[in-house]
């Protein structure tokens, strides 16, 4: 599974069937991958199952399946509370500073 989404190539496809389905071509224009590249990803991505295709007249849509990318999620949550502890702490940090910081007044220049 891991191996399947390693790839930048998948992981953008992956990204843009979040919001819809897509179709090769639409996949190809937005990515600007040529045709057999985005063909051979879609089909490994089907393969492992992170997506699914339905033909519509001439053309095949692509669309996202939840399921593999919900298991990825439940593999990662026991990880989280390491990075989440971190974020927490940078954000109180950043805070911090933006308070220490004054904010600077413009001043106008005599001619």
């Amino acid at each position: 599974m891991f191996e399947i989404i390693a790839e930048p190539n998948r992981r953008a496809i992956l990204s843009l069937l979040v919001s819809s389905q897509q179709s090769v071509g639409e996949v190809e224009r937005q990515l600007r991958m040529p045709q057999p590249t985005v063909s051979k990803h879609l089909r490994v991505l089907r393969e492992a199952g992170f997506v699914e295709s339905t033909v519509d007249a001439q053309r095949r849509l692509y669309r996202l399946k939840p399921e593999p990318l919900q298991e990825v999620d439940a593999w990662l949550a026991p990880f989280r509370r390491f990075w989440s502890a971190h974020v927490d702490a940078l954000e109180r940090h950043l805070d911090r500073m933006d308070q220490k910081t004054p904010t600077k007044r413009k001043t106008r220049r005599r001619r």
